[in-house]
């Protein structure tokens, strides 16, 4: 009867253990899935900042083209994850570049239209930076679940493997010299 009720205890703890890490493994799924949605709202800025941009300059052309093509490949829907952090990574790249270099035309800069777009782009990179962590966050919680005693048994048991962070190239990394994008 003790054997059977000590079994009836460690049935429950991995059931409850292996739900905790389903659980845990879902967030990460939703919390990919906020960034995704995020990113999706940026690309959908970037025609808008383009149109206006181009009403105001004669910006560089393959700076503009490149913006496009990055837009088109990351709204593209067979993209894998690696490829469309690449990508977004790159038009964040291209799209910093821009506004700083829009900081050349006065005109521009005092248009109500690109002020509204450009409080907006804020606003969808604070989501995506919040998005992000909110990520990292739940592959850490994860992470932890997989990694310590007894949640190890379990996730080795029903072979869970360790996740991800999301992390910045070494080109993010660096500080940005507004001196040299004006070059």
């Amino acid at each position: 009867m003790i054997v059977a009720i000590i079994l009836c205890v460690i049935i429950l703890i991995a059931i409850l253990l292996y739900n905790s890490i389903v659980g845990k493994k879902n967030q990460i799924d939703n919390a990919f899935a906020a960034i995704d949605v995020m990113l999706k709202k940026r690309f959908e800025l970037v025609p808008n900042l383009i149109e206006i941009v181009k009403q105001y300059t004669n910006y560089e052309q393959t700076t503009l083209t490149k913006i496009v093509e990055l837009r088109t490949k990351a709204a593209a829907n067979n993209l894998t994850d690696g490829n469309r952090n690449q990508i977004d990574q790159e038009l964040g790249a291209q799209v910093k570049s821009l506004m700083v270099n829009i900081e050349n035309y006065p005109d521009l800069k005092a248009n109500s239209s690109y002020l509204n777009l450009q409080r907006t782009w804020t606003e969808s990179e604070e989501q995506i930076a919040a998005a992000r962590r909110s990520f990292n966050a739940a592959v850490t919680n994860y992470n932890d679940a997989i990694m310590m005693f007894p949640g190890s048994i379990i996730a080795g048991i029903f072979s869970f493997q360790k996740s991800t962070l999301l992390s910045n190239t070494e080109e993010e990394r660096k500080s940005l010299n507004a001196k040299d994008l004006f070059q």
